[in-house]
């Protein structure tokens, strides 16, 4: 069997394989469907500093190729999540690294969720930044489709901890690698791409949108393609580990990620169909290293880039 442990700016995770976030809950919601020592790790539903109800129903519907959810960032808040047996005790006791994904509408709610989980870091193995939010002090303009608010952001979260930074990369952007650049100038240890492309869906019989919120982010097999473009061009602007993201759903999908210039990967639509994906992803990854007599999994990272 191959060596498929990777190292991500410090973190030692025993395979490439995390959950992505919004995908897989806080990990409570699967442990009696996924074994966590099996996998590399999980990335939990953003956090952020105060509870959030999220959008209305529905915010759900799928799609040719995938998925639009406009779930609108649910979560218990930073008290809860630190205190509650469901949340941060529960994932303390789990067998895999754990990545604790934030956010905020301001850059000073960022950086306060930062400081309240570097208080609370036992157990945690990287904070990963949600920049897709709009920020509600410059007209709602989301964090990640300028660089210059990209950076403020992951710069107040470095200045609010010692975790490892994971920062997750907007595909609504004409140069990916410039934002790939900017925030590890600004601090980042590490970037994940590709989150969401908005996209809508109507139903035509009832001349309604299918979620309440009209639009929604896409994802799942469809976006693929374009995800692995953008770790392509990501990789050519830096040298940090990258996270790849986007319509994974087999092994053969996480070689070409890694192939591209991805380190790791997070699989997320292809859990609510099946999460038993996850450990027949990490199977198939032995296999094929074992069909190809590749001994490392490191060993492919980049290939593509020659």
């Amino acid at each position: 069997m191959a060596n498929l442990a990777v190292n991500l700016a410090g973190v030692q995770l025993r395979n490439p394989v995390l959950t992505a976030s919004g995908t897989f809950g806080y990990g409570k919601e699967y442990k009696d469907l996924v074994p966590f020592g099996k996998i590399g790790g999980i990335t939990v539903k953003g956090v952020s500093p105060f509870p959030s109800h999220g959008n209305p129903m529905p915010r759900t519907a799928e799609v040719y190729g995938g998925m639009l959810n406009a779930i609108g960032l649910q979560n218990p808040g930073i008290d809860k999540f630190i205190a509650h047996e469901d949340y941060l005790p529960f994932l303390r006791t789990i067998d895999c690294a754990v990545f604790v994904n934030i956010w905020g509408k301001s850059i000073e709610q960022y950086a306060e969720v930062a400081a309240r989980l570097e208080a609370e870091k036992r157990g945690i193995a990287a904070l990963e930044i949600n920049i897709s939010c709009p920020n509600v002090k410059e007209g709602g303009i989301a964090f990640g489709t300028d660089p210059v608010q990209a950076a403020a952001v992951v710069r107040a979260v470095r200045n609010a901890t010692t975790l490892p930074l994971v920062t997750k990369l907007s595909p609504n952007v004409t140069r990916i690698g410039d934002f790939a650049k900017a925030v590890v100038d600004a601090g980042s240890d590490m970037i994940s791409l590709i989150n969401t492309i908005p996209g809508m869906a109507i139903d035509i019989e009832r001349r309604a949108f299918k979620i309440a919120n009209k639009t929604g982010g896409f994802s799942g097999p469809a976006l693929k393609p374009i995800a692995v473009r953008m770790v392509y061009e990501a990789r050519q602007a830096v040298s940090v580990p990258i996270i790849g993201i986007g319509g994974i759903t087999t092994a053969e999908d996480v070689v070409e990620f890694m192939m591209a210039g991805a380190n790791a990967v997070a699989v997320g639509t292809a859990i609510f169909s099946d999460p038993a994906c996850l450990v027949r992803i990490v199977d198939g990854l032995n296999a094929w290293l074992d069909r190809h007599n590749i001994a490392d999994i490191n060993d492919i990272v980049g290939v593509m880039q020659a």
